[in-house]
């Protein structure tokens, strides 16, 4: 974070460093005819101009971060009042030392019309507005600039805070096991070993398989999918234990599983979400998940049965549970993935693409 600050602060000195050279440039090119250059003239807007960047950066570097951000708001107007009179005063007296154009002029005779100023003397009045005016524009842009600047800033470091406390709270849920979902399984294989002992071994081996997913793959930043898939293909099994026919769970894998990796437990949080929400003992129900891959992306499908006896828990799911499975492909993933949820009546159905 302390880096990003870092970055911003020199990429905004770099960006004033440029505009100043550019203005500072101008008079030259502005003063420049036929190969000629007058320096004179080009001499006395650069001082002019470094009267102006003193303004630009005592208001940027002082005057904002010590009086404008503080809330120091009259003391911060008088400061600004105050250089821009002083370098009004300036350059009136500069203007009043300037020497008289060097032009042939007759003397007067009785009954003429008196001589007008040099065509090129600004008057006196003319000259403290446009210094006033030019001063004000000087100040404003650069307040302006410095506020965009920590704007910027304090965004960045507000989505890295974010970003932190989000991560905290993904490694809590990959490590969060349910002791309600271990006592079932262990009742559940119990149970079993007394009416088909072979499938208990085959219970205990796949429960074994998930805790050791938990306790350690879990933990790291990506894993290879063919353990995602055994991590899912041991949840369903387990949970197949607690319920009759009248539950139908369906799961289609690729027979082929390519070497690539993802981050852990990102399936399985839809395939949680069915089982808790979409399983009735009375009625019929039916839980479909399927997984498929291509050369640039991989496709999860979660369908399940909805009841309207578990319509308020579809209410949960749809709003604080779905704004975390958001946050955190958003975190994963950022702007490559796409998440749509289609709601009707008797079926609710999660469709996730993520690119590879």
């Amino acid at each position: 974070m302390r880096s990003g600050t870092l970055n911003y602060r020199r990429i905004e000195a770099l960006l004033y460093t440029f505009i100043w050279l550019l203005v500072f440039s101008v008079p030259f090119f502005v003063h420049r005819t036929s190969g000629n250059v007058d320096w004179r003239e080009v001499a006395g807007n650069w001082i002019k101009l470094v009267g102006l960047l003193i303004l630009f950066l005592l208001n940027i570097y002082l005057l904002v971060p010590e009086l404008l951000l503080k809330k120091r708001y009259l003391y911060y107007s008088g400061a600004v009042l105050f250089i821009i009179a002083f370098l009004t005063f300036i350059d009136v007296s500069m203007h009043d030392k300037k020497p008289p154009m060097e032009t042939e002029i007759n003397a007067p005779t009785p009954g003429d019309f008196p001589i007008p100023p040099p065509p090129n003397q600004k008057p006196l009045p003319l000259v403290i507005f446009d210094n006033i005016i030019i001063c004000l524009l000087i100040t404003g842009t650069g307040t302006t600039t410095k506020l965009v600047a920590k704007w910027l800033s304090e965004e960045k470091l507000r989505k890295d805070i974010e970003k932190e406390q989000l991560k905290t709270s993904l490694a809590l849920l990959r490590h969060q096991v349910s002791p309600h979902f271990f006592m079932n399984t262990l009742n559940n294989i119990h149970a079993l070993i007394d009416i088909n002992s072979e499938n208990a071994k085959d219970a205990i081996i796949r429960l074994s398989t998930l805790m050791r997913y938990l306790l350690y793959d879990s933990s790291q930043e990506q894993i290879k999918l063919k353990k995602e898939i055994e991590f899912v293909t041991s949840f369903i099994s387990l949970m197949q234990l607690r319920y009759s026919d009248k539950v139908e769970i369906k799961l289609i894998v690729p027979e082929v599983i390519p070497d690539i990796s993802i981050p852990p437990m990102l399936l399985n949080s839809f395939l949680e979400n069915a089982f808790k929400h979409g399983v009735s003992y009375q009625l019929k129900s039916f839980i479909f998940f399927e997984i498929q891959i291509n050369e640039k992306s991989l496709i999860c499908k979660v369908r399940n049965s909805k009841h309207k006896t578990s319509e308020n828990q579809f209410d949960e799911y749809s709003g604080i549970g779905l704004d975390n499975v958001k946050k955190s492909l958003n975190l994963l993933y950022g702007d490559d993935y796409s998440l749509e949820i289609y709601d009707t009546e008797n079926e609710y159905e999660v469709n996730l693409k993520i690119k590879l």
